[in-house]
């Protein structure tokens, strides 16, 4: 066998080069790549009921917290959102920029202090929480009076037990009380959860929060 040729043993050496240069990468091909979701901002709104007397400090107390919470790292900033004529129902809004840092703030000792401090300022509370991008569009509608909403929902109560007791009891009148108590209470309750009280919230929206 002839002695390999200083061109063949080049070509060789080259060849050797480019698979080493080769190896991470096969090895990074061949390792299957860990990824997780991404953090998402997420918004938090806390709706509270003010009792009148106290909207003042209420407003204070709000305005302390926004500025403790904005010390706090991921924080991307808050506002409280006012009631509208004849509600007492304020709106807390802030901003944090992913799960990890709100979840900080939800458990630090400032926050805690803070809402002992404001219980006996308030007579209700909801929380609603939003992720991701939509988060940088959310604004509650400012509320409007309450005394509407009941107005709305008596109405729907009455145009339901009115259908009811024309189109259905003359039907059932043979059946013992309990149950035709319990047919109405089941119709009501679905009818006015499912079909009508979405149909009026949606028609009298503009009534229902006129700051919209």
């Amino acid at each position: 066998m002839s002695p390999p040729t200083p061109g063949w043993s080049r070509a060789v050496a080259t060849l050797h080069r480019d698979v080493q240069a080769l190896a991470p990468l096969r090895a990074r091909l061949a390792r299957p790549e860990v990824t997780g979701p991404r953090p998402e901002p997420v918004t938090v709104t806390a709706a509270r009921v003010v009792r009148p007397h106290r909207r003042q400090a209420f407003e204070e107390w709000a305005a302390d917290v926004l500025d403790v919470a904005a010390a706090f790292p991921g924080n991307l900033g808050g506002t409280l959102l006012k009631p509208g004529p004849g509600s007492s129902e304020y709106h807390l809004v802030y901003r944090f920029r992913d799960d990890a840092a709100l979840a900080a703030w939800e458990r630090s000792p400032q926050r805690r202090a803070a809402l002992a401090r404001m219980q006996e300022m308030v007579d209700g509370e909801r929380v609603s929480r939003v992720s991701g991008l939509d988060s940088f569009f959310t604004r509650p509608a400012q509320p409007g009076p309450r005394w509407r909403s009941t107005v709305l929902t008596v109405l729907g109560v009455f145009a339901i037990t009115l259908g009811f007791q024309l189109l259905v009891t003359p039907h059932v009148s043979g059946w013992p009380l309990p149950a035709r108590l319990l047919l109405s209470a089941v119709v009501v309750v679905l009818l006015l959860g499912f079909v009508v009280m979405p149909a009026l919230t949606r028609l009298f929206r503009r009534w229902l929060q006129p700051g919209r």
